[in-house]
């Protein structure tokens, strides 16, 4: 969780907040947030932004120092970027999950997390120790040496991708039946590989880009969304889409 800076105004975001806000929208079920935030101004907005959300806060906890911040930028297209001075971690950088954050882990039907997170590896470690449905964001990561090491536990895989990664996923997903990956491709649409099997989701329409931050954990939200409701892929991919697109409409990565 942090808040995204562009240019005077500050706006809740992160990818798991991005994501929890969208999926409890979107679902029955009880969604849970692990994480932190700082003793600031800017954990004060994070926390404020989903005070009236369907979210369980009781695992997020406010820490002595900085919410992590991450200066954003925008193309003339709405297009997000990022400068080397852009990203403050705060108190997520040093962020360690508790007792009871592992026990939550231990009786989640699904969780979602992402590949870059200081966390990954321990809840990988919850994972392989009592098993639950894991959904991991690989964003951009492209080292599948280090990504197949984990697909024993990996029921869902994202990675935004291209031609090479679209030829990858599919050799992998044929290698590991459990898995589906799940790749994004910006503008033409994503497409899904399960058991060898790919199906082709189109980009839904969008008249005008505003800005393209939480595009992808918007879209994520609704591919769980919907994933979780019927199992059906081809449904969960064009959620998705409509998820996604809907968040290109405005600033940040999700209303509040």
């Amino acid at each position: 969780m942090c808040v995204d800076i562009f240019d005077n105004t500050i706006m809740p975001g992160g990818e798991s907040l991005n994501f929890a806000a969208t999926i409890s929208r979107l679902t029955d079920a009880k969604v849970y947030i692990i994480g932190a935030v700082g003793n600031d101004s800017y954990g004060k907005t994070v926390l404020d932004s989903i005070k009236d959300f369907n979210i369980d806060k009781t695992h997020i906890r406010t820490e002595n120092g900085d919410t992590a911040s991450n200066r954003t930028y925008l193309t003339p297209d709405g297009d997000r970027y990022y400068k080397d001075d852009s990203w403050n971690g705060g108190v997520f950088s040093s962020f360690a999950l508790s007792a009871s954050d592992r026990e939550l882990l231990h009786s989640s039907d699904m969780v979602h997390t992402t590949f870059s997170g200081p966390n990954f590896n321990d809840v990988i470690d919850c994972c392989r120790e009592k098993r639950f449905q894991l959904s991991v964001d690989f964003d951009i990561c492209r080292d599948f040496d280090t990504i197949e090491k984990y697909l024993d536990c990996i029921s869902l895989l994202f990675i935004s991708g291209d031609e090479p990664t679209l030829e990858k996923a599919k050799q992998l997903s044929a290698k590991y039946p459990n898995t589906v990956f799940i790749v994004t491709l910006g503008e033409n649409g994503s497409t899904a590989f399960s058991k060898g099997t790919a199906y082709h989701c189109a980009a839904a329409e969008v008249s005008e880009v505003t800005d393209t931050t939480g595009c992808g954990d918007s879209y994520q939200a609704g591919f769980i969304a919907s994933y979780l409701a019927d199992g059906n892929i081809e449904t969960a991919m064009s959620k998705g889409s409509q998820t996604a697109a809907q968040t290109l409409s405005f600033i940040g990565g999700f209303r509040y």
